[in-house]
């Protein structure tokens, strides 16, 4: 599983530090952006791996490499027209030393995807699908999955194209829709899809009504997409699962895709207990050892609250949180009774305090 998330910090010291994209109140705040791989088997989730985006860096260093080069060409301030503009002049930039170390240093979220795939492999990590946002979804993400032999599961932009002579649909009185082009938009697609063709389908304590269909798509070829609204009105928003399993149904892929959720739980408990946004170091790599030690915490504490027996079932029978309680609560007993035991032996009270507090005495004094 793959995904990203914030780490929002006040000061511009932090290597690689920068404003990024957020969905929430605030839209660029000044953050990190780490792109965890987690590993999901049975109860267990961990989190495997970790890359650091650097996105809005790569922007930058491209467009001072872009304007040296070519100095009466304009920088488009559109993503598609700059897209295009680096396909066309990449391989002329390319030829200069300085540029080619750029893609090693600064890649899209795609290829930070590409890079956690092959290590995970590299590292025996044992899996089958992959399950990603939409932001992964790109050509050379799914080549490579193909490559490795690899299925795929992801949510899909709603103004992805498809290929219109792909598929065919029937209106609800059973004549056929025509579709003009040679290509129609998921969001221009799902109204014409007749209410009659959705079916309920339960995951868990969650239904959905969903509409399978096999289609084509630009670049990732013949892919199987799950139309998911969340009620029988087929009102509000909806949701768009495409996988490269064309021969799975509804069911499965909404079940796998939503065994993605304890990434976001993973994000709650590593921010709120274990301080995974609260590091003050500021150099990239005292960074990374940081997050790989709350990767580690995480690990044994998500060991700690799964049944210690089959019979039990396999929903954990605790919380991060409740763990979290339960150790300090711990860590607090045994110093208690190591001072009671050090008092019993006749050691004076102050110098038992004086070496219980000697380093943070230390570090006050400083």
């Amino acid at each position: 599983m793959l995904d990203a998330t914030l780490g929002e910090h006040v000061g511009s010291l932090f290597d690689y530090v920068d404003r990024h994209d957020n969905p929430g109140d605030d839209p660029y705040p000044l953050a990190h952006t780490p792109v965890p791989s987690h590993s999901g088997s049975g109860p267990g989730r961990f989190p495997v791996d970790l890359r650091l985006s650097r996105r809005s860096e790569e922007r930058t260093e491209w467009d001072t490499f872009g304007q040296q080069h070519f100095p009466g060409r304009p920088i488009p301030t559109t993503k598609k027209d700059r897209a295009r503009l680096q396909k066309a002049v990449d391989p002329i930039l390319l030829q200069a030393a300085a540029f080619a170390q750029l893609p090693k240093q600064f890649r899209t979220k795609s290829a930070l995807g590409i890079a956690l795939l092959e290590a995970a492999i590299q590292h025996k990590v044992p899996f089958s699908v992959l399950v990603c946002d939409r932001w992964y979804l790109a050509e050379e993400w799914v080549s490579m999955a193909r490559y490795r032999h690899k299925d795929w599961l992801s949510l899909l932009k709603q103004n992805r194209n498809l290929e219109t002579n792909s598929f065919g649909r029937k209106e609800a009185a059973g004549h056929p829709i025509r579709l003009e082009g040679p290509h129609i938009a998921v969001a221009d697609l799902v109204p014409l899809i007749p209410p009659t063709a959705y079916r309920a389908v339960t995951v868990g304590d969650n239904t959905s009504w969903t509409f399978p269909l096999a289609v084509r798509l630009p670049g990732l070829g013949k892919v199987r997409l799950v139309v998911s609204f969340k009620n029988a009105e087929l009102t509000g928003t909806y949701a768009v699962l495409v996988s490269n399993r064309v021969d799975w149904n509804a069911h499965r892929i909404l079940t796998l895709y939503v065994q993605r959720w304890p990434i976001e739980t993973f994000y709650q408990d590593g921010k709120g207990h274990l301080g995974l946004d609260e590091y003050r170091m500021r150099n990239a790599e005292a960074i990374q050892k940081h997050w790989c030690l709350v990767f580690v915490a995480y690990s044994f504490l998500h060991l700690d609250c799964l049944p210690s027996s089959p019979t039990q079932g396999s929903l954990p029978v605790k919380t991060i949180g409740e763990a979290c309680r339960q150790q300090a609560q711990a860590r607090i007993e045994g110093l208690i009774l190591y001072a009671h035991k050090c008092l019993e032996l006749g050691q004076r009270a102050e110098d038992l305090f004086t070496s219980l507090f000697a380093k943070q005495s230390m570090v006050m004094g400083r």
